[in-house]
């Protein structure tokens, strides 16, 4: 399965934020939202991505006037994406591999969804226990 597959039922927004935003701002975005990551969008284009790590990491170094910088400043860039005909396999790999937990969906250079190891973990639980079932079932009327 495609990450297009996996996005192609979400309705709503994408919540993102803007280089310029604050910090502050970006955080409050996060924690209204039960997030941990923003892309970080300029003209329909992701040029970061912005996340409760890269607070803390900065945190640490600058303080609380890290608050009153913009999410450029401290945001992860560039950000890594993908094209929606990226198996679900292959994005949890390069995942793991990188060690990043967000992930930008681009289709002619514009986001067409953002997704999460989380999204790509469930997805994979849900079809390995179809497949148990589907044995389970073969298994009782064979």
């Amino acid at each position: 399965m495609t990450i297009a597959r996996l996005i192609d039922g979400r309705s709503g927004e994408i919540i993102s934020c803007t280089a310029t935003m604050s910090v502050r701002d970006a955080v409050a975005l996060l924690a209204q939202r039960r997030i941990g990551a923003l892309p970080v969008v300029e003209d329909g284009a992701v040029v970061g991505i912005f996340s409760e790590r890269d607070v803390v990491n900065r945190l640490a170094e600058l303080g609380p006037a890290l608050l009153d910088s913009p999410v450029g400043s401290i945001m992860t860039a560039p950000a890594i994406s993908v094209e929606s005909s990226l198996g679900i396999m292959d994005a949890l790999g390069l995942m793991t591999e990188r060690r990043f937990r967000h992930l930008p969906v681009v289709e002619n250079g514009r986001m067409v969804g953002f997704v999460s190891i989380g999204d790509l973990v469930k997805y994979r639980i849900e079809r390995i226990e179809a497949e148990a079932e589907a044995m389970r079932s073969y298994i009782q009327t064979a």
